[in-house]
C-alpha cells in the first residue's frame, strides 16, 4: 500500500508559532486502502453534458495541466445522438479518460410530481418497469456505442446493470458509479451498494471526516466525493480539508462542481453559453485544489493517468436463474485492472 505523505495542516507553521497547534493527525483514522494501480486519488470533472463540453474541459485540463480520470454527465444517454457519444469516447480514450454517462428516466423526468414535495418522496429514482426498463436501454446502447462507465441513481437499477455484466449482458468492464441524488450516508449503505455492485460510490459533502472514516472500517470500494458540490448538492466548499478527506476516504474521486451555477440538467442548446464556461471553471477550480494540495507536502498518491477500474469488491451473489434471488454471504468479484 502507498503510504501518504503526512503534509502540513492549514496555517499550522503560524498558528503553532502563536501557541494554538493543531491536535496530530490519528494514525488509526488513515484509509488502509487504495485503488488497485497504488494510487490513494483520482479527479473526476463533472457535469460534461456533450462533446462540445468535453471538448473545452480536455483544451482547459492541457493547459492547466490538471490530470483528469473521469468525467461524467447528468442529463443522461438519451439527452446525446450516437453520433455525440462516439466522439466522446473517441475522445476519452485519446486523453486516456474515463466517460461515464447517466442512465435512464428519474425522478421528475417522467409523470412523477411527489420529489417536489416537502418529503421528496422516493427520490430521483426510476418509477416502475418502464423507468427501470428505460436504464437497461441507456446502458445497452451506451456500451455497445463503447461507453465502459454508467451513472445510476436507485439500487434495483444497480443490482440490474450488476446482473447484467455479471452474465455477459453488458461488458465484463463496464463500472457502476453510484449518483450524489442517492449516495449512502451511512457504512451499512454504504456496504449494500457495493454489495449491489457499485464499483464507486457518491457521498453527500457535507459527511464528517469521522464519518468516512466509519465507511473505510466496513468497505474499499472507491469515494466520489465533491470537494465543491454545486448548490442543489449543498453549495458545499471543502477545499482546505482536501489532504485529510484523502487521508480518511482513500481510493477517492476528487470531484470539482461548482456553487453559485445554474443548473444544466438535462442539457440543450438554450444553455451551451453557460455550460462551456463552467466546464471550464470547474477545471480551474481542480487546478486550485491541486496547487493546495502541492503547498500542504500532500500532493502525491494520485493514480496514473488513465487508471478506471477499483479492484477486488464485495459482491452479493448473481441468481443463477430468474428464480433464485436468494442472496447468501457476499462473494469477492471483480474485472481486472486495464485501461
Amino acid at each position: 500500500m502507498t503510504t501518504l505523505p503526512t503534509g502540513r495542516r492549514p496555517g499550522e507553521p503560524a498558528l503553532t508559532t502563536l501557541g494554538l497547534p493543531a491536535p496530530a493527525p490519528d494514525p488509526a483514522d488513515a484509509s488502509p486502502h487504495r485503488f488497485p494501480d497504488g494510487g490513494a486519488w483520482r479527479v473526476e470533472i463533472p457535469s460534461v453534458e456533450g462533446p462540445e463540453a468535453l471538448a473545452a474541459v480536455l483544451k482547459e485540463a492541457g493547459d492547466l495541466d490538471v490530470p483528469v480520470h473521469r468525467v461524467s454527465q447528468g442529463s443522461g444517454v438519451w439527452m446525446l445522438t450516437d453520433a455525440e457519444i462516439t466522439e466522446m469516447v473517441s475522445a476519452c480514450a485519446a486523453h486516456r479518460t474515463d466517460l461515464c454517462l447517466f442512465t435512464g428516466p428519474r425522478g421528475t423526468w417522467d409523470i412523477g410530481a411527489a420529489t417536489r414535495t416537502a418529503s421528496g418522496g422516493a427520490g430521483l429514482r426510476p418509477r416502475g418497469h418502464d423507468g427501470l426498463a428505460g436504464c437497461v436501454e441507456d446502458a445497452v446502447r451506451a456500451t455497445e456505442l463503447g461507453v465502459r462507465c454508467l451513472l445510476v441513481a436507485d439500487e434495483g437499477v444497480l443490482w440490474t446493470l450488476h446482473r447484467m455484466r455479471a452474465t455477459g449482458l453488458l461488458p465484463a468492464d463496464t463500472t457502476l458509479k453510484v449518483s450524489a441524488l442517492t449516495g449512502p450516508v451511512n457504512p451499512a449503505s454504504y456496504t449494500v451498494h457495493e454489495r449491489l455492485g457499485a464499483d464507486s460510490l457518491n457521498v453527500p459533502s457535507d459527511l464528517t471526516l469521522g464519518h468516512l472514516t466509519e465507511i473505510r472500517r466496513v468497505s474499499r470500494a472507491p469515494v466520489d466525493l465533491y470537494v465543491e458540490s454545486p448548490d442543489d448538492l449543498g453549495g458545499y466548499v471543502r477545499m482546505y480539508d482536501i489532504a485529510e478527506l484523502i487521508r480518511r476516504a482513500a481510493p477517492v474521486y476528487l470531484k470539482f462542481g461548482l456553487s453559485k451555477a445554474p443548473g444544466l440538467y438535462p442539457y440543450g442548446a438554450h444553455l451551451r453559453d453557460v455550460t462551456l464556461d463552467s466546464a471550464r471553471e470547474r477545471v480551474r477550480r481542480g487546478r486550485l485544489a491541486l496547487d493546495l494540495l502541492d503547498r500542504l507536502g500532500a500532493g502525491a498518491g494520485m493514480s496514473p493517468p488513465g487508471a478506471r477500474l477499483p479492484g477486488p469488491l464485495d459482491r452479493f451473489p448473481v441468481p443463477s436463474s430468474p428464480s433464485d434471488l436468494s442472496a447468501p454471504a457476499p462473494s469477492s468479484t471483480s474485472a481486472p485492472e486495464g485501461n
